[in-house]
């Protein structure tokens, strides 16, 4: 079978995607029509297929993804440099609902997980320390040091720069996101670690935790210890530790299952090949009675219209609206444009616009209805797919998907990262060429979709493969030791 070089996305098209670099002189052939190619074009990268005036809107995916800065004619390479975003300020959004019926099978399928006493599922069995200010962290790394010498259990001292000089809302972000970690069901058991004089008092903090294990989840506030305060926190990690080490993992419904869906260094591959995959999985999941997450409201600027007339009813339209507007306000708060967010990794990958970006990056939540919408540092209630306020910052987003109550990240990408958050950060390659350079950082290649394989049968792989994770196989960053946790800041450090 003969590869294609090239791909028009949608029929109402005006651009192709190179799937292979296209040099200058090269016809192509696009609904019956030879163009020839105008300027040397790298893979992943758009050339036009019919001439635009200036101001009139260049489609891609069926959307417009902004507009030609100048007159352009068929052939061209089309980027930043000849292509402008439509995004401004703030809009007004009509409901028009959209109810597509996804006909996917019930698999009924299980994954081996820590069943917790709230019915939580973990797919990890892990010992956490909590800092509830970042002037204990040296103390936190210092006992997951020593537990880790004594355990076979992972153990981890999850570093933050906060809980103390913050005001209102940052403040209550870092409360927020450290709750969520410590009531994470990827955790066997957890150390609060305090220093006693913070912002983020302790014993108030455990009363934010609400009814919680005390078996599980303990509080050393360092100020309050005579003496020794690590002797006084290993003496607590050890009875955390034999509780911890008694679970086993069993067979439990994959509609347990809750998934973040993220982005980050894409390409122009990442809303042909890995997304798409993504979405697959993640309408799999909804259809399994299991839970997706999407977040990076920056990224969904230009493609927010597609996620609001999906919402289930008006209330969560209404809160979509809310968000969006609402984060475009932050921008516009601090004289930041709301549409130049591709980074120059995106740009080089062949993103151009804000448009181009988030028409892609949506793809990863499928086609289902909209269940659920949450704040920042919500907790998940609804199964279905939510949407999550966050940025679109890697690591501040993951850790937000897996502050909200996800067990894995699955993470795509066209440029290669190794990070991970304080869940398995599974890596998505969207190309080949980057799963070939960094098996290191990538967990599957959805590369393999330019290269002759079929939707149809990588889906069934992929779907394995995360359930494997889900079991207890390591992703690529807990192999290689690549976890940490970033919190939103916003606002004024005193």
């Amino acid at each position: 079978m003969e590869l294609k070089t090239y791909l028009k996305i949608n029929p109402a098209d005006s651009v192709v995607v190179c799937l292979q670099e296209k040099k200058q002189g090269d016809i192509i052939e696009v609904d019956g029509k030879q163009i020839t190619v105008l300027q040397d074009t790298p893979a992943g990268h758009k050339v036009l297929i019919e001439d635009k005036k200036q101001g009139e809107d260049i489609i891609k995916y069926g959307y417009p993804i902004g507009h030609a800065r100048e007159d352009l004619k068929a052939g061209q390479w089309v980027n930043e440099n000849n292509l402008k975003t439509n995004l401004s300020g703030t809009l007004e959004y009509t409901y028009q609902p959209v109810n597509e019926q996804l006909s996917i099978k019930d698999e009924q399928r299980t994954f081996k997980g820590y069943v917790r006493k709230n019915g939580d599922v973990g797919v990890r069995n892990e010992i956490w320390i909590v800092p509830t200010v970042g002037c204990v962290n040296g103390i936190a790394e210092r006992l997951a040091t020593l537990l880790s010498k004594e355990t076979s259990l992972p153990v981890k001292a999850w570093h933050h720069n906060y809980g103390c000089s913050q005001l209102s809302g940052d403040h209550e972000n870092t409360r927020k996101v450290l709750r969520d970690i410590c009531l994470h069901p990827n955790a066997g058991a957890v150390l609060v670690l305090g220093l006693g004089c913070e912002n983020n008092q302790p014993e108030q903090f455990m009363e934010l935790l609400g009814d919680y294990d005390k078996q599980r989840i303990r509080l050393l506030v360092t100020q309050k210890v005579d003496g020794d305060e690590v002797e006084e926190g290993m003496k607590i990690l050890r009875e955390l530790n034999t509780t911890a080490s008694q679970d086993q993992r069993e067979e439990v419904s994959v509609s347990k299952l809750r998934v973040g869906l993220k982005c980050g260094g894409s390409d122009g591959f990442s809303g042909i090949t890995a997304n798409p995959l993504v979405g697959e999985f993640s309408d799999w999941l909804v259809a399994q009675g299991g839970t997706s997450v999407l977040t990076e409201v920056p990224e969904m600027f230009g493609a927010e219209t597609i996620l609001m007339n999906r919402c289930k009813t008006p209330k969560l339209f209404e809160q979509t609206v809310s968000m969006i507007n609402n984060f475009k306000e932050y921008f516009l708060s601090h004289g930041e444009p709301v549409g130049e967010n591709p980074s120059p990794g995106n740009k080089a990958g062949g993103i151009s616009t804000l448009e181009d970006k988030a028409l892609g990056c949506t793809q990863k939540c499928g086609r289902a209805p909209v269940s659920g919408v949450l704040e920042y540092g919500d907790r998940l209630q609804e199964s279905g797919l939510n949407l999550l306020s966050a940025p679109g910052n890697d690591l501040v987003a993951a850790t937000a998907l897996a502050s909200s109550g996800c067990q894995i990240v699955l993470f795509t990408t066209g440029r290669g990262t190794p990070f991970g958050t304080f869940v398995p950060t599974m890596k998505i390659a969207t190309n080949p060429t980057l799963a070939q350079r960094k098996p290191m950082w990538v967990d599957f290649s959805a590369g393999q979709l330019i290269e002759g394989r079929t939707m149809q049968e990588l889906v069934p792989e992929f779907i394995d493969k995360v359930l494997a994770v889900a079991s207890g196989e390591l992703s690529r960053n807990e192999e290689n030791g690549y976890r940490e946790i970033s919190i939103f800041k916003n606002g004024v450090t005193l």
